[in-house]
């Protein structure tokens, strides 16, 4: 009998998505799929969804959900990720129907502690509808609810008793964290509103719940992994975490290669490959072109597909602008996030028309495209659970420029110009200028045509596809199932660190 396994997440791409825990859900499930594992999905039934006219199937099914003193009705729609891969839909439109999927430029939706209790609520009652599930993994704050009530809650979801519960953290910086005012919606008794439990320095936290209630706790990197257990990336939750870290795996992740792949993408100007490159130089010309920007294929030019966030080492890149633009280079960036960073950036090309271009969206045709164009890619992080688009830009010969940080870390090889090895180039120190000396650095490998080629011949050649990151969540399922569910193979390796503490 086939393991049954739903995944909970508040996007999956391409139904919808703000960053890469869509494509990561996406991608991770079929490969789940291809492994054998019988899987489902669950998400919100966001406004982006219901208009873009997919064929949605109406499964009967209603829910009704206790929010405190509240009662809210829920119906569970059905599509499809793939052939066999069913994805439920929790359709309630007084909280999903909207533009954005957690809020605006401005900041989050003042309701979002409403809006994800009832979508953790009315999952668990669609997995109660739907039992028997060998493992529900949930993904990210968002989905964090689901093992804590779970587990404090089973005279309420008796069907799925048995199933066990993994929590992936893709961004520990994300938490989920609301004023006391609204632990009514949660329904659950004031002595889980304490530092041993849900209760984060006066607020709750759905994260923290999440973290000490699921039966494993997964993160998207090995190096990330060790690095939440620090007080520099915790973000308040380390000592939590070290309480769980015999339950902890850094399993990093892997990308979908029919989605990003130079030799078939259907968005770019050229298809390529490491043996022909010339259709690359094909895709950096229309870049140009769409950028209006001087079509030299001799200047290195510079891409950037990011969220607008301190997190993403945009500190770092105001800072060191005027320096930048002073230097022979073309720089685009597309992405939007915080509304300071989007004014801020629009203004550039403006005062820079040869040298910047800037698109303030989220573009997954145009993020093809600088993939493709661009001959360096910049993701100076702050900190990175893992990242994906560095594992894009090696497939398409587009060298990343990293911070060596969680999963740039391990992705990411720095460029040794005597041995010829390495796919990248990284930095260490948080600084504008270890930065701006990093790309300094690419820059003049890229003016030795002989060096770039074959930095590009070893970028290239990196596999980081699924296969080996969905057997290792295979291999922990079955753990958690018991011994008679355990495969040959060896399992995740547990990150291991001597200090313990326990904070709230």
């Amino acid at each position: 009998m086939a393991m049954k396994v739903l995944t909970v997440a508040s996007e999956i791409f391409p139904l919808a998505k703000t960053g890469g825990l869509a494509d990561v859900v996406g991608s991770l499930s079929p490969a789940l799929s291809r492994l054998g594992v019988e899987i489902a999905l669950a998400m919100p039934a966001y406004q982006v969804i219901l208009e873009n006219k997919l064929q949605l199937k109406d499964t009967g099914l209603k829910i009704d959900v206790s929010l405190g003193k509240n009662r809210e009705k829920a119906e569970i729609l059905k599509a499809d990720l793939q052939k066999g891969l069913p994805i439920y839909l929790i359709r309630a439109d007084r909280y999903f129907f909207r533009a954005g999927l957690y809020g605006t430029a401005q900041g989050g939706y003042p309701d979002n502690a409403e809006r994800f209790t009832l979508f953790c609520k009315a999952v668990l009652d669609l997995a109660c509808k739907t039992a028997p599930w060998d493992i529900i993994h949930c993904h990210d704050w968002q989905a964090a609810l689901v093992p804590v009530l779970k587990k404090t809650r089973p005279d309420l979801y008796p069907e799925i008793q048995n199933s066990k519960t993994v929590l992936t953290i893709h961004n520990l910086g994300y938490q989920g964290n609301f004023p006391p005012s609204q632990w009514e919606l949660l329904d659950l008794d004031w002595q889980y509103f304490t530092p041993d439990h849900l209760e984060f320095y006066g607020d709750f936290s759905f994260l923290k719940g999440g973290i000490l209630f699921a039966d494993a706790l997964t993160t998207v990197s090995k190096k990330y992994a060790s690095e939440i257990q620090t007080p520099e990336y915790g973000f308040r939750l380390e000592g939590v975490i070290q309480q769980r870290e015999k339950d902890l795996y850094g399993v990093l992740n892997g990308v979908d290669y029919e989605e990003w792949n130079p030799e078939s993408d259907p968005y770019i100007k050229k298809q390529y490959s490491a043996r022909d490159l010339r259709g690359k130089m094909a895709c950096k010309k229309n870049l140009q072109e769409i950028y209006g920007l001087p079509r030299k294929a001799s200047i290195p030019l510079i891409g950037m597909v990011t969220r607008l966030a301190d997190q993403k080492g945009l500190d770092l890149l105001v800072e060191i602008l005027d320096e930048l633009m002073q230097l022979d280079l073309q720089l685009v960036i597309l992405g939007s996030g915080e509304e300071r960073y989007e004014t801020l950036l629009a203004r550039l090309p403006g005062a820079h028309p040869e040298k910047i271009g800037i698109t303030i969206a989220y573009d997954h045709l145009l993020a093809h495209k600088i993939e493709a164009g661009a001959d360096l890619f910049l993701m100076p992080s702050k900190y990175e659970p893992c990242g994906l688009n560095q594992i894009y830009s090696l497939k398409y010969g587009t060298i990343p420029i990293v911070r060596a940080t969680g999963g740039l870390d391990d992705t990411v090889e720095d460029y040794n110009p005597i041995t010829g090895q390495g796919n990248g180039f990284k930095f260490g120190a948080y600084a504008g200028s270890t930065l701006l000396d990093t790309i300094k650095r690419a820059i003049a490998v890229y003016s030795h045509k002989t060096a770039w080629r074959r930095l590009v011949a070893n970028a290239m050649a990196c596999d980081f596809s699924w296969d080996r990151s969905a057997t290792q969540y295979l291999e922990l399922y079955r753990k958690l199932l018991g011994p008679h569910n355990r495969a040959r193979g060896s399992l995740p390796v547990l990150v291991e660190h001597e200090s313990r503490s326990r904070t709230r």
